[in-house]
């Protein structure tokens, strides 16, 4: 196995913070982005989650409401490698993982350069995602999954930390290839970018419009990601807590015993494991960003949206009948209890 890319923050992978540090740091991110991006708390937070969890995310939204923007920001506030790729109809799996070049020597000898592609970076942005075909979008599931890619049967590690961050349009639009389920699932989450109110509309359009730019500055680094990133996988979780993880998404099965009404009669395929996991990482993070270092039902209850909705997939009649998979998680919030 190579390294395609120089590791500068293995080193620090062990490094201590403590939940104090945790909430300063990522107050601090936060703060720097809210500089450039207006609003959007929400989508903001969700992301810093994927990100400290070292998971992936799927911003979806119509075209305009500042997603590229806010990955270019975080990348720029975090102080990482970033790379853009715009997916097109016409791109390649090699445009986006990298190829072979034959080179020839002064003696003549002739031997071939694996050429890295823009895949070999910590923060990639997948631009507009679903316009590429699935044969195009299926070259980052090895990535995504393994944080390795592999090219003319030679593997390489990709330097953490690592996410791919990508946007894409909704389906009901023009040119858009809906993303195949294997793809949908190594995201953490899917999150909604919804349209700004008026008052913050009014304050984009004074931030864009003038004649100083905003910026943000540095807040953290990629070691530091790292190392938040191994506290959160020390926080503990109640055994309850779990088993109620567990049952949410047994529940999302319309063959289940347990499953409501609702999906019952609208979902054809529920979550898979790694729905019961991105849970317990996005509420582990989101109880160290509210300085807690112990999981509450709450922190579930706030990341099961973005951690389940893509992750239900809807049959003909609950896509007849416009059920949002939003609507399936609150139904599952509101009959399945936590257990004592």
């Amino acid at each position: 196995m190579s390294d395609a890319t120089t590791n500068t923050t293995t080193s620090l992978r062990a490094a201590d913070i403590s939940v104090d540090e945790f909430h300063a740091t990522a107050s601090a991110i936060v703060r720097e982005v809210g500089k450039v991006i207006v609003g959007q708390e929400t989508v903001v937070r969700q992301v810093l989650i994927c990100v400290i969890a070292g998971g992936h995310a799927l911003l979806e939204g119509v075209p305009g409401l500042g997603k590229t923007m806010l990955i270019r920001t975080l990348a720029d506030v975090l102080d990482l490698k970033f790379a853009r790729i715009q997916f097109t109809p016409d791109l390649m799996p090699a445009d986006i993982v990298g190829t072979n070049i034959m080179e020839e020597s002064e003696s003549g000898r002739r031997t071939f350069r694996f050429e890295a592609g823009p895949i070999f970076a910590n923060l990639l942005l997948a631009d507009e995602i679903n316009r590429a075909t699935p044969k195009t979008q299926s070259a980052l599931l090895e990535a995504m999954q393994e944080k390795t890619v592999t090219a003319a049967n030679q593997k390489y590690t990709l330097a953490p930390p690592f996410f791919v961050l990508a946007t894409q349009n909704p389906l009901e639009m023009e040119g858009t290839y809906p993303l195949p389920e294997a793809q949908l699932d190594r995201f953490l989450f899917k999150i909604d970018v919804l349209f700004p109110s008026p008052g913050e509309l009014v304050e984009i359009m004074g931030r864009t419009t003038g004649a100083a730019v905003p910026h943000a500055g540095k807040a953290a680094s990629g070691a530091q990601i790292v190392a938040m990133g191994d506290l959160v996988r020390q926080v503990p979780i109640a055994t309850h807590l779990s088993d109620y993880i567990a049952r949410l998404v047994i529940a999302t099965h319309p063959d289940s015993t347990s499953a409501p009404e609702v999906v019952r009669q609208f979902v054809r395929y529920g979550a898979s494991p790694r729905g019961g996991q991105a849970m317990v990482l996005g509420a582990k993070v989101h109880a160290l960003l509210d300085g807690r270092y112990n999981v509450a039902y709450d922190d579930i209850a706030a990341v099961a949206g973005a951690a389940l909705r893509h992750r239900i997939i809807l049959n003909f009649e609950g896509q007849a009948e416009g059920i949002a998979p939003d609507a399936v998680i609150d139904e599952l919030l509101a009959q399945i209890e936590p257990g004592d």
